[in-house]
């Protein structure tokens, strides 16, 4: 989901922001899709690929939040700031579980089974979360609703 609010304020921190916040959300879904499948399969390859899947979701996390950071610490009343300031302490908090969930995942593959479903869960629901209550925050503070 993109932000009206950064793109007021650069046009290209903008775009990268709109271009890579998404894509580590797709990352941790496709991780807990692969816990689940590992929960009823056994297969020690789905838990090892979500394990990579977490540390490139991480890796990609960390553009978009260092931007949403630097424009909520340098945004001062720009439509939108408060969905904006939720949509960035949902996610840290889901990078933060995310990084927990990545060393649960780097244990033996029996052991991953339920915290590693349950910390994916979390994560993919604080991210999807903060992205909806943004994309609906964000509409309504520019007055295109209806």
């Amino acid at each position: 989901m993109t932000s009206s609010a950064l793109h007021h304020a650069s046009r290209p921190v903008g775009f990268v922001y709109s271009l890579l916040d998404p894509v580590p959300l797709g990352f941790f879904v496709a991780a807990w899709i692969f816990d689940v499948i590992y929960l009823f399969s056994t297969e020690i390859a789905w838990t090892q690929s979500a394990s990579w899947l977490i540390v490139f979701g991480l890796i990609l996390a960390i553009i978009p939040r260092i931007i949403s950071l630097v424009h909520l610490v340098k945004g001062r009343n720009l439509p939108g700031r408060s969905a904006l300031n939720l949509h960035f302490w949902l996610s840290a908090l889901a990078v933060v579980l995310a990084i927990f969930n990545a060393f649960v995942h780097s244990r033996d593959a029996w052991a991953v089974v339920p915290s590693g479903v349950i910390l994916s869960t979390l994560v993919v629901l604080l991210l999807l979360i903060a992205n909806v209550q943004l994309a609906v925050r964000t509409r309504y503070a520019y007055g295109e609703a209806r």
